[in-house]
């Protein structure tokens, strides 16, 4: 059974990076032909799928958010990582790991994580 958690800092300030990092158990992120996306939830707003990076190790993005995203993975660690730079306090939101395939189908969800972005 595949387990994801999220860790990070839950308060930024604004334009700083929000770092994220999800942590995987159960199987390998390079465990064919599985994607590992960011998504989150703004206070009283729906999902928003950020990006996602694949098995093989590219990386897709959403176009609102993809000149301030990036999604890196450590494959020793079995971890993936979201930065979102420039943040203010719009991005503060729930943000969730998820596992799926193909890209966009989300199957396995982290807990969620809060991150708000406040001086």
């Amino acid at each position: 059974q595949v387990q994801l958690q999220e860790s990070g800092p839950g308060l930024v300030k604004p334009s700083q990076t929000l770092s994220l990092t999800c942590t995987v158990s159960g199987g390998s992120i390079t465990t064919n032909y599985y994607y590992w996306s960011w998504i989150r939830q703004p206070p009283g707003k729906g999902l928003e799928w950020m990006g996602a990076i694949a098995y093989s190790g590219s990386t897709y993005y959403s176009p609102s958010l993809k000149s301030r995203t990036s999604i890196s993975r450590d494959t020793s660690k079995n971890q993936f990582t979201l930065q979102l730079s420039s943040v203010t306090p719009e991005d503060t939101a729930v943000y969730y790991c998820a596992m799926g395939w193909p890209i966009g189908s989300l199957e396995v969800w982290g807990q969620g994580t809060l991150v708000t972005v406040s001086s």
